[in-house]
């Protein structure tokens, strides 16, 4: 069950991804004169809209120091602007029956309200005016920043999972920003400031970094003409630089951490590495990883479920994953939970065994074909869900890709060679681009 939540938002977009090729003429993109761009997708089935706006920066675009600051301004996002109360937003929505929230990733912020499909452009006009019109104080600062705090104890410091992951991730990324945890080291939490939040804010929250996602009961060009009179009407900002952080060094060496916590329930072993990203233009080697991770870990056919799971029971669970929407250098992880007689010496043993195997042995082309089936579809099923698709578009556009490159991944998914499948494993199992965690009470 913990390894599954590491991997369920991954799943989940992967799947949404599969559908992209099917609805492309339902996707319409304009560009509005201060550089945001505005993507529409039509679904006419029920009178409900989507209204997203993602703006291309998150928690590694950061300064350093002051790490948190990006989930910390989506915190204050619901604060006062200068047209709007404390919490009005939010009420608004409320009142009108629809729902709203935000969240933080390393590559992007996202804002989204679920309305009646004739309340948009009040959500429009909202959504524009903290973009720009932000009004806080010192005692909202001291406030919103112990919330994040105590999110901070709930969902981290209360899951030995969520610390190893924390550890890992410092590891594995030596130099990158994505080895800072997206909500914040505490001890740089607890020193954010205002003019910190105010920072962030006026350098990356502009309509030129953003990108306007609106899908279900609307028609494009009145999106377009509501886009124009609310975002349309806000100043570009002239000082924004192209999105520069720091690269990662050659690794030439193997990384083990080994983490102890009384409040561990099954111990476990996880060994992470270092990937390539999904890269607009050439998808390929990321679509031979996504599907070498669901080849060796997803379901019971799985290579590694069916040898360590069913043939030599070393294993209660054993998985993969891979994180291919990422701005830069990723991840590809696999997952062992050891038998109750089975020491993690010998799990770690028997994953690296299982693993060399498949590689000796090649790709099963019935269960490559089963999972290319899959994909098609999972692709069907997700045009039922309007707000799966405006999430899988906006995290794929902030991360650097276009809406080209979308539409090809199905194609491309399907296209991809068992010889590919296997190039792309022996590249990514270098020990030394790893990480390799040993969690135990």
């Amino acid at each position: 069950m913990i390894l599954r939540l590491l991997l369920s938002s991954l799943v989940g977009l992967t799947f949404v991804t599969a559908s992209y090729a099917a609805i492309e003429d339902q996707i319409s993109e304009f560009m509005l004169d201060n550089g945001m761009q505005v993507v529409v997708i039509e679904d006419h089935r029920a009178p409900v809209v989507v209204h997203m706006v993602w703006y291309r920066a998150g928690a590694a675009d950061e300064t350093p120091g002051v790490s948190g600051v990006a989930h910390f301004l989506e915190h204050l996002l619901f604060k006062k602007t200068t047209n709007l109360e404390a919490g009005e937003l939010s009420r608004t929505v409320a009142e009108n029956g629809g729902t709203d929230n935000a969240f933080t990733s390393y590559d992007y912020t996202a804002y989204y309200q679920r309305v009646a499909a004739d309340r948009l452009s009040i959500m429009m006009q909202m959504e524009a005016d903290r973009m720009v019109n932000l009004d806080l104080t010192e005692d909202d600062i001291l406030v919103e920043r112990d919330v994040i705090i105590e999110e901070r104890n709930q969902r981290i410091e209360t899951n030995p999972s969520a610390l190893y992951r924390e550890q890992a991730n410092a590891a594995l990324f030596q130099n990158h920003r994505y080895g800072v945890p997206v909500i914040g080291w505490r001890h740089e939490m607890s020193n954010l400031t205002l003019s910190d939040a105010l920072a962030y804010y006026k350098q990356f929250y502009a309509p030129n970094n953003a990108v306007l996602i609106v899908a279900g009961d609307v028609v494009p060009d009145e999106v377009l003409s509501l886009a124009k009179s609310t975002y349309g009407q806000i100043p570009t900002n002239p000082n924004l630089s192209d999105r520069k952080r720091p690269s990662e060094p050659p690794h030439f060496a193997p990384r083990r951490i080994e983490y102890v916590d009384e409040r561990v329930s099954q111990p476990y072993v996880v060994r992470s590495y270092l990937a390539p990203e999904r890269n607009s233009g050439d998808q390929r080697p990321a679509a031979a990883l996504a599907l070498l991770a669901d080849i060796l870990g997803d379901g019971q056919a799985s290579v590694l479920q069916r040898k360590l799971q069913f043939e030599t029971q070393e294993a209660l669970y054993a998985s993969a994953s891979y994180s291919g929407v990422s701005l830069d250098t990723t991840s590809f992880a696999v997952y062992i939970v050891p038998s109750a007689d089975v020491s993690l010496e010998d799990a770690e043993a028997a994953l690296d065994r299982a693993i060399g195997e498949f590689i000796e042995e090649g790709v099963d082309e019935a269960q490559l074909n089963r999972l290319k089936t899959q994909y098609r579809a999972a692709g069907i099923y997700a045009q039922d869900n309007v707000n799966g698709l405006a999430n899988a578009y906006g995290r794929a556009l902030t991360s650097g890709l276009t809406l080209q490159d979308i539409h090809e991944w199905p194609d491309i998914i399907q296209s991809i060679t068992a010889e590919e499948i296997l190039a792309a494993a022996r590249d990514v199992f270098d020990l030394n681009s790893s990480v390799t965690g040993w969690i135990r009470k």
